[in-house]
C-alpha cells in the first residue's frame, strides 16, 4: 500500500515511517520540520519505498500518485513548541486538518487522526473514558493545542457524515522513546537530560500529579491496527499505557536508572496543567486487540541508553 504520514519526520512519525517500511509498504512522508528533523529519517532516505517531501499541511497538497492510507501526525505536541506559534498551531488542526482530508477524499484513502489525551483537559474523573467529554480552558495558554485537537476530531466525523469517507481516530496518551527531541520540554526526555548530565531534576508543582507512559513501539502498533481495523470503528480510541505514576516517581526512577547524583528542585506548576492523566484502554484492547507491551522501566532504559549514545555525539 501506499502510506502518506505528515509529521514524518517527528519522534512518533519516524518510528511509524520505520515499520511500515519494515511491513513492505511504500512510505511517502511530509514535514515542514518545524519539531521533526530530517536526523531522525536519515537512515530511510536510501530505501526506494520512501520518499521524503518537505511541506507544511497549513498549504494544500496534492500528488499524483495513487495514496490508500493517510496518517495525520502534522502538528507541534509539546507546549514549549505549540506555545509559540499558537495560532499557527490552531491553523495545523484546522485548515492543515480540512487540507488532509481533501487530500484524502481525492484519493479515496483511508485517514487516521492523532489526537491528544489532552482533549480530556485536567479530568475530574479517572481513569479517562473516550465517553468522557473533558474539563477544559477554552482562553488558557494550551487552548490553542487542545481547542485545536478538538476541532480535528469534529472536522472528521463531519467529513465521515458528509462524505462516507474511512476515518480513525486516536487519542494518543504521553508518550516517550528513542529520538525525542532534547527541547521538547516534555517531562521524559527533561528528567533524562538532566540526569545524564548531573544537574538538578526540575519538577514543577509538587510532583504528585500523574501521568502514564507509554513507549513509542506500543503507540505504533497501537495506530498501525487502528488503520487497519474495520470501517465501521471510527473511534475514538485511547491508546495508552493505563500504568500511573507520579511525577515524583518517575524522576526517582530516572536517576536510579541512570545513576545520577541529581537531587530534585521544585518549581510553580504551569497555569492549565493537569493534575492526573491515565487512559482507560478497554476499547482498544476489545475492538483492536491492543494493549502496551513495554512496562516502564524496560523503556525508560531504552531511552535513556538513545540519549547518551546521542549526547556522547
Amino acid at each position: 500500500m501506499n502510506c502518506l504520514i505528515t509529521g514524518g519526520a517527528g519522534f512518533v512519525g519516524s518510528h511509524l515511517c520505520e515499520r511500515l517500511l519494515e511491513d513492505m509498504h511504500r512510505v511517502i512522508c511530509v514535514d515542514n520540520l518545524f519539531t521533526g528533523s530530517k536526523d531522525n529519517i536519515n537512515h530511510l532516505l536510501s530505501n526506494k519505498n520512501f520518499v521524503f517531501i518537505n511541506h507544511d499541511i497549513i498549504t494544500p497538497l496534492f500528488l499524483d500518485e495513487p495514496i490508500d492510507q493517510i496518517y495525520n501526525l502534522a502538528c507541534p505536541a509539546s507546549p514549549i513548541h505549540y506555545q509559540q506559534n499558537p495560532v499557527r498551531t490552531i491553523k495545523a488542526n484546522t485548515i492543515g486538518v480540512i487540507n488532509m482530508l481533501g487530500l484524502a477524499r481525492a484519493h479515496k484513502a483511508r485517514i487516521l487522526q492523532a489526537s491528544t489525551s489532552e482533549v480530556y483537559g485536567d479530568p475530574e474523573i479517572t481513569p479517562q473514558k473516550e465517553s468522557y467529554r473533558g474539563n477544559v480552558n477554552t482562553v488558557g495558554p494550551r487552548a490553542c493545542y487542545v481547542e485545536g485537537k478538538r476541532c480535528a476530531e469534529t472536522l472528521f466525523f463531519d467529513y465521515k457524515r458528509m462524505h462516507g469517507m474511512e476515518i480513525k481516530v486516536i487519542r494518543i496518551f504521553n508518550t516517550y522513546g528513542p529520538r525525542m527531541a532534547f527541547n521538547d520540554g516534555r517531562v521524559v526526555s527533561n528528567f533524562i537530560l538532566q540526569a545524564l548530565r548531573g544537574e538538578d531534576i526540575t519538577i514543577y508543582g509538587d510532583g504528585r500529579q500523574t501521568r502514564s507512559f507509554g513507549y513509542v513501539d506500543d503507540l505504533v502498533n497501537g495506530m498501525i491496527k487502528m488503520m487497519n481495523s474495520p470501517a465501521d470503528f471510527t473511534g475514538p480510541v485511547n491508546i495508552g499505557n493505563p500504568g500511573e505514576y507520579t511525577i515524583k516517581e518517575l524522576a526517582e526512577k530516572v536517576i536510579k536508572l541512570t545513576n545520577s547524583k541529581s537531587k530534585l528542585v521544585y518549581k510553580p506548576l504551569p497555569e492549565d496543567d493537569p493534575k492526573q492523566r491515565c487512559p482507560d484502554i478497554s476499547l482498544a484492547s476489545e475492538k483492536l486487540g491492543w494493549e502496551p507491551k513495554i512496562n516502564v522501566d524496560e523503556g525508560l532504559q531504552k531511552t535513556i541508553e538513545n540519549f547518551r549514545f546521542r549526547l556522547k555525539q
